[in-house]
């Protein structure tokens, strides 16, 4: 059936302004099951639905606004009306005039409209070129964000210079509509890529793309800067996993941040071992001859010509690249310098084990595990009921560099041993044997029985991390069992206010010898706390995927894991010392560390300590639901939130009452510490704004302070329905226009009242508090509050508004 016998077959043709005006009366009325019911009718008789759309749109503005519209309700019925009515869609020269008509309203239309639109006007079939010169129009007008919008929906990007329609977008802080925009185009994202890496080059100036943009409206110049445009780059590389060698310019000064980081932590801080510090040095600067130029010139700045010259050797720096002194110095370094410099490490590694934790079991009880046969003998001690295993993870830093960590290292310490899992080679091994969910099966036992206490410290980031090196294993923190998160145990401690400036120094070692010494943080402050000397740290920003792995970088590794065992012990046995109840149990259920925005996560899960037994591991429900808060705990937050209630409540002359509880009596809810609201009509709070704007005008021209001018109002009871105030024209007034005021020198705050509220009919009362002038009224918040909270809010059977909370 074609259009034309469809529309023979149709009653005389409805004028489209004439359904206009019956659906706006019915909107009006806000009979939503009429107005659709009437839609669908006034469609049916139209002699052209889609050009009878068009009509009603053009002759109306309310669709033009955000939010559900008249004009949203009719287009959507329209589509769901001709999904009914296949024969209705247009074709041909009729259809093209529509689009066309159409094509004119979409730069107003809201977000909601434009889908349903481009579908009904099939704008998708519509001449390609034709579309391109409309947003074109656009463009030019200023539309910038119309024109992208289109744009994506349109599918017009292709056809496009990414860099023209994006660069207005960027200036207006629009990066996520920029992101929209090349979201499905891979071309188009690498050419974006490639065109803000050349904006961040240090010879580029930034000014030459602004300057065609001039008097661009919501232009913040704060936010178009080179870091700005680094984070986005590096943000739309891991977005769009494209290969971070696109962008040159920002990864070169990326890796100079790193690298003038890694010369702070050696040479400033002394925080970083030689050997650490060289790995690093060596896998950031690489073949980079930019880079090797920057390490040259940092290390004239941090050491002398022959300490620069052995440096440059280490870091394999072309000689070429080295100043003359320093390529002379080059010639002259022997094998005994490097002797004795080792030498000279080896003594201060033997005098700092008097400074930092050491582990107490032997050396070959530490294990590296690399195959699958010498892991299998790990499972078997691990994985037995009772046994509490402390758990960490390393991984190479990634200096703030595209990606997720992936671990490198899992490190499983129990009462007496440690394994060090080499979890890159298990994993590939395991794949290479077509097995490669084994490892990952195992692990997941680990985690999910609640046998087994899994001591941690910030866990859910280490869970991340494991996340992104094996998927299977992406569900093991909604699955954990028997959890104890040292983090969230830390968090309770009661340390004093100083004791987190701990140094750690022994009166052997100097700030000059260990340069600027940073205060514990973290692990390392809990064990100092609990266990008298912190961690040593300075293998901490190792390259843990570099194998072999140096003796220090194991012994650490070992370290980190085996404290929690013995941080664990210590709590259960005196955690009364710690400023934890006796009953540890009671001190960590509910009390769980939370996730913050940023992207270091902290772990939400939490577990009680042992009960009847020293050193026996709890049993946890799973942490994927909110575990369950103390009754102390309730009760607080419900304090909170019913005073909260209470005083909105009475603020607006409702009477609430908490009622006495077994355990705490409490008084009724109060506001500002204050029971009196006075109630005052909508036509004299309008004189007292009048008279306030009046008084303001007043004071400008040299009136005295309105604390000398206040009037003093009577004030009645707690504020009823149908309690008017006396004396509603106050004397007095007439001395300098004063701002209202209450009893007690109290100025009522009626400049807080929004414009256009007093104009609101349904409005008929204001509530003002006696004590500190606030002014209140009946609104849809009210409503909402007492529609969340009517089970517990009963209405009184008496005649003054009250609720009593129950």
């Amino acid at each position: 059936m074609n259009q034309d016998s469809y529309s023979s077959d149709q009653p005389t043709g409805q004028d489209p302004l004439v359904l206009l005006k019956t659906l706006q009366l019915l909107w009006t009325k806000q009979e939503l099951g009429k107005l659709k019911e009437e839609i669908r009718r006034g469609f049916a008789r139209l002699e052209d639905p889609l050009a009878g759309l068009l009509a009603m749109l053009e002759s109306s503005s309310d669709w033009k606004g955000k939010g559900h519209s008249l004009g949203y309700c009719i287009t959507t019925e329209l589509q769901l009306w001709i999904k009914a009515h296949p024969a209705v869609p247009q074709s041909g020269t009729k259809l093209k005039k529509l689009q066309a008509r159409v094509l004119g309203m979409l730069s107003q239309c809201p977000a909601n409209l434009l889908d349903p639109l481009i579908s009904i006007y099939q704008l998708h079939t519509a001449d390609r070129n034709y579309l391109l010169e409309h947003v074109s129009h656009l463009y030019l007008q200023g539309n910038y964000k119309e024109a992208a919008i289109l744009s994506i929906k349109l599918k017009l990007q292709p056809d496009q210079d990414v860099e023209k329609m994006c660069t207005p977008l960027l200036l207006q802080d629009k990066a996520n509509l920029v992101e929209a925009y090349v979201a499905e185009y891979p071309e188009l994202q690498r050419k974006l890529l490639q065109t803000l890496d050349t904006w961040c080059e240090s010879s580029f100036n930034i000014r030459d793309i602004i300057r065609p943009y001039q008097g661009l409206s919501k232009y913040n110049p704060e936010k178009f800067n080179r870091r700005v445009l680094s984070k986005l780059i590096f943000r739309l590389l891991e977005r769009f996993n494209v290969d971070s060698a696109l962008c040159p310019n920002v990864i070169n000064q990326r890796h100079l941040r790193t690298l003038n980081y890694l010369f702070y932590k050696r040479f400033v801080e002394k925080t970083m071992t030689e050997e650490n510090w060289a790995d690093h040095i060596q896998s950031t600067v690489g073949e980079n001859r930019w880079l090797q130029a920057h390490l040259v010139q940092s290390l004239l700045r941090h050491c002398d010509a022959r300490g620069a010259a052995r440096w440059a050797q280490h870091c394999q720096v072309p000689p070429e690249m080295l100043p003359q002194a320093v390529a002379e110095e080059l010639q002259k370094l022997h094998i005994q310098d490097r002797v004795e410099e080792v030498t000279k490490a080896d003594n201060y590694e033997a005098s700092k084990k008097k400074d930092y934790y050491q582990l107490p079991i032997p050396r070959e009880n530490i294990h590296f595990l690399q195959t699958w046969e010498e892991t299998l003998q790990c499972w078997e001690k691990v994985l037995q009921a009772g046994q509490v295993v402390g758990v960490d993870m390393e991984w190479k830093p990634s200096f703030g560099m595209v990606g997720k960590p992936r671990v490198a290292l899992l490190q499983l310490a129990l009462k007496d041993e440690v394994f060090l899992l080499d979890l890159p080679r298990l994993l590939e091994q395991a794949e290479a044997e077509g097995e490669k969910e084994k490892l990952p099966h195992f692990i997941q036992m680990l985690y999910s029985d609640a046998a087994i206490t899994k001591l941690g410290y910030g866990m859910s980031g280490d869970l991340s991390s494991l996340a992104a090196t094996c998927s299977a294993l992406k569900d093991t923190e909604k699955q954990m069992l028997g959890v104890v998160d040292l983090l969230a145990v830390d968090k309770q401690l009661q340390w004093g206010k100083d004791s987190r400036k701990v140094d750690g120094l022994s009166p052997e070692h100097s700030h000059e010898e260990r340069g600027v010494r940073q205060p514990e943080k973290g692990l390392s402050l809990l064990v100092q706390h609990v266990l008298g000397k912190p961690l040593d740290k300075t293998e901490q920003l190792s390259n843990w995927e570099k194998r072999p792995l140096r003796e220090e970088q194991i012994l650490y590794a070992a370290s980190d894991a085996y404290c929690l065992l013995e941080i664990y012990e210590r709590l259960c046995k005196d955690p009364e010392s710690f400023g934890l109840g006796s009953d540890l149990t009671e001190s960590l259920v509910g009390k769980q560390s939370k996730k913050p925005r940023a992207k270091k996560q902290l772990n939400k899960q939490e577990a009680p300590s042992p009960s009847g037994q020293e050193f026996q591991g709890p049993r946890t429900e799973p942490s994927h639901p909110p575990a369950p808060i103390s009754p102390q705990e309730f009760s607080v937050v419900c304090d909170n939130m019913l005073q909260g209630l209470g005083r909105y409540l009475r603020c607006l002359g409702v009477d609430v009452r908490l009622l006495d509880n077994e355990d705490d009596h409490r008084k009724a809810a109060e506001v500002c510490n204050c029971n009196k609201y006075l109630k005052v009509s909508r036509e004299r709070m309008k004189q007292l704004v009048e008279s306030s704007r009046q008084v303001s005008g007043e004071h400008s021209a040299g009136c005295p302070g309105s604390q000398s001018c206040s009037v003093t109002v009577p004030v009645c009871d707690t504020a009823q329905p149908g309690c008017t105030p006396h004396s509603e024209q106050a004397e007095g007034t007439d001395q300098c226009r004063a701002a209202m005021g209450l009893a007690g020198d109290t100025v009522l705050q009626v400049t807080a009242i929004p414009p256009g509220v007093l104009d609101r009919a349904e409005l008929t009362d204001f509530y003002c508090c006696t004590c500190c002038g606030k002014v209140f009224w009946e609104g849809s918040h009210f409503g909402r509050i007492v529609s969340q909270f009517q089970d517990v809010l009963v209405a009184s059977g008496n005649t003054q508004s009250f609720y009593e909370l129950s």
